[in-house]
């Protein structure tokens, strides 16, 4: 029988279903516990450098640690994924963050704190490469692009729980009682995982991986780096993340409330739009992306310019204050930022094998969290520098964008071209495989 050349079924896709879904909702889960402790500095800093007597650098080394340990792992975790699979990952990083979160929360002096948040950033960097195994392995390859902006919807869920609850809870209930009852939710996911979560369904395991040691793990890594996928899809993230995480992860509440003078109750409702922002446009980016492949690099190259128009126009604007609805707009942009850097992981899937994915997708993942993590620290430095001058702190942004975007337009043609020839020679496997 013929099938609609619209929707392909590739040999060996696995089915989806009711299933798929539950298992592939656990593991979401574990992410949004992880980007929901991940992102609780954000509107916790002010807290933190009254709670541990530090100056803007040393409040800054909190995410840049966190994002160091993350950046750092994100090979390591995506060789462990392709070697392990997802279910010991997962409980790992569950482990992980769950105790880093209440190291944090007990935490006496700033030293232990920085032990208990590059804990956490362990935890964290074994979350999201998971989430995309694991629904590569439980639904079709046409899904892929939905799939990945629905789990990142979610993560930005855990965003949202950040500046809505853990914010008011904060002042409600205090440092320690917020931090140690947040990380309940760490041992709940856990449990899940343990006794819900599979790697595959039955009938789709993948082929063994091979042990070759350190020889294997070079490979491993070289053949995805020769991919101009992979290194397309690493820096689209880079250039299209940072802006929107260094914002909500630690720099958007200080901004808004010592430079603009709002009120921290004003200041969480605009880190609110933004994560709202990137859960609608998550959604529509992932439609898109599905139907037209080709829609990648404008998206990506539509929010870079966007973020950059708004961000300048930002810190700018010929006054003190900037009026609010030029806030409330670039705050609804940099909800695109998290969306677009999705559309990394879709450069890098079709580029490589299934045993090399999750090698793949942590070079991928690795771009955006170390453009952050050089923001975060540039911008931490220039303000103490400057005396604190957010505008001339918040300029280092545009610098990342320049690189990223003079290494996207390097690489897009080669992309395509590479593309092609994976889809001939697919089709031509294809044609001689049995039915």
């Amino acid at each position: 029988m013929s099938k609609s050349p619209a929707m392909p079924r590739l040999h060996g896709d696995p089915p989806g279903g009711r299933r798929a879904l539950a298992v592939w909702s656990i593991g979401v889960a574990v992410y949004f516990v992880a980007v929901t402790f991940r992102t609780s500095l954000g509107v916790a800093g002010l807290d933190a450098a009254d709670r541990f007597q530090v100056n803007a650098s040393a409040l800054s080394t909190f995410s840049i640690l966190q994002l160091l340990v993350y950046a750092g792992m994100q090979i390591p975790v995506g060789l462990m994924v392709d070697r392990l699979g997802t279910k010991k990952v997962l409980a790992l990083g569950a482990v992980l963050f769950t105790v880093g979160q209440v190291g944090f929360a007990l935490s006496p002096t700033y030293g232990t704190a920085l032990v208990s948040r590059a804990l956490l950033g362990c935890g964290d960097a074994m979350t999201f490469i998971s989430v995309l195994r694991l629904g590569t392995r439980w639904f079709p390859a046409r899904r892929g692009p939905m799939i990945a902006q629905v789990a990142a919807l979610f993560g930005m869920a855990g965003n949202l729980v950040s500046t809505l609850v853990i914010a008011r809870a904060l002042h409600g209930y205090g440092w320690t009682a917020t931090f140690v009852g947040s990380a309940a939710a760490g041992v709940v996911v856990l449990v899940l995982t343990l006794v819900l979560l599979k790697d595959h369904p039955e009938g789709y395991e993948p082929p063994a991986a091979p042990r070759g040691g350190a020889t294997f793990v070079r490979r491993q890594i070289a053949a995805a780096w020769r991919e101009p996928g992979t290194r397309l899809g690493m820096w689209v993230h880079f250039t299209t993340q940072f802006p929107a995480m260094v914002f909500l992860l630690l720099w958007g509440m200080p901004f808004l409330v010592e430079a603009q003078g709002m009120s921290r109750a004003a200041a969480g409702e605009l880190l609110t739009l933004v994560v709202l922002s990137n859960m609608a446009i998550g959604l529509v980016y992932g439609q898109v992306i599905a139907r037209h492949h080709a829609a990648r690099v404008p998206l990506a190259l539509g929010t870079v310019a966007a973020t950059a128009v708004l961000w300048g126009a930002t810190i700018a604007y010929p006054a003190p204050h900037v009026p609010m609805w030029l806030l409330v707009t670039l705050c609804v942009v940099l909800g695109a930022c998290g969306p677009a850097s999705m559309i990394g992981f879709d450069f890098a899937r079709p580029a490589n094998p299934p045993e090399r994915q999750g090698t793949a997708s942590g070079i991928v993942n690795m771009g955006g969290f170390v453009a952050s993590m050089t923001t975060l620290f540039a911008v931490g430095v220039l303000l103490d520098a400057t005396g604190d001058n957010y505008r001339m702190a918040f300029a280092s942004v545009f610098v990342l964008e320049a690189v990223g975007l003079t290494q996207i337009l390097r690489l897009r043609n080669r992309t395509a071209r590479r593309e092609r020839e994976h889809l001939v020679a697919s089709r031509v496997e294809a044609v001689h495989v049995p039915a």
